[in-house]
């Protein structure tokens, strides 16, 4: 398994929902809002760096339909 922390930034007022929203795709393991340059931090894991790909794009094109996600960055622990 891979396992990937992804920072969330959202629209002002928006990530506790976010993080409700983002928990319930699979593959994540925590999604928790945060104060700093970031509102949600995201643990996920995947089998592989493909998968893990798209656990981190597919909240990205539904997030264009629901504009409360603003951007993400994935850190994959070293």
């Amino acid at each position: 398994m891979i396992a990937a922390y992804i920072l969330v930034q959202t629209e002002v007022g928006k990530a506790a929902q976010v993080a409700k929203d983002i928990v319930e795709i699979k593959g994540v393991q925590l999604a928790e809002d945060v104060t700093g340059p970031y509102d949600v931090i995201v643990r996920a894991e995947a089998r592989n760096l493909d998968e893990l790909g798209k656990l981190v794009v597919a909240p990205r094109v539904r997030a264009r339909r629901r504009p409360a996600a603003r951007a993400a960055r994935r850190h994959t622990p070293g």
